[in-house]
């Protein structure tokens, strides 16, 4: 039991004998003493707007409704930061990224024969030399 209860006194409810067997099932069920149990079902009704004579389904579907909108605008505006900014980011990269090669290759290959120019010199100088 809940420590600002524990000091108060009890006092009675007039509930007919059917509301009451129901509501101590429904409060063992819960592993609650009757008084907990009364006590969270109040805040929960007062904590969140409701009534016990309203029905929630509508407010549920109504949450639903507004969820799904939400998240077709969440996709929505990841579809656009993709369109106009991660995949032209990722083409710009690319290209740098092919220029960088292609600039490479030929300082590749010009070591290339300029080693070979080097082997043939070496080899000129051997044949002479023999």
């Amino acid at each position: 039991m809940d420590k600002r209860l524990k000091k108060g006194g009890f006092t009675t409810l007039k509930i007919k004998d059917e509301v009451a067997k129901r509501f101590r099932r429904f409060s063992k069920n819960m592993t609650l003493s009757q008084s907990m149990t009364l006590l969270y079902m109040i805040d929960f009704f007062e904590n969140n707007g409701l009534s016990p004579l309203e029905s929630i389904s509508p407010k549920i579907q109504t949450l639903e409704v507004l969820f799904k909108k939400r998240m077709n605008g969440m996709i929505a505006i990841m579809k656009d930061i993709e369109k106009h900014q991660t995949k032209p980011t990722v083409a710009m990269l690319q290209a740098l990224f092919e220029q960088a090669e292609a600039s490479k290759k030929p300082i590749l290959e010009q070591k290339v024969r300029f080693e070979e120019k080097i082997n043939k010199v070496k080899n000129n100088e051997e044949n002479h030399k023999t």
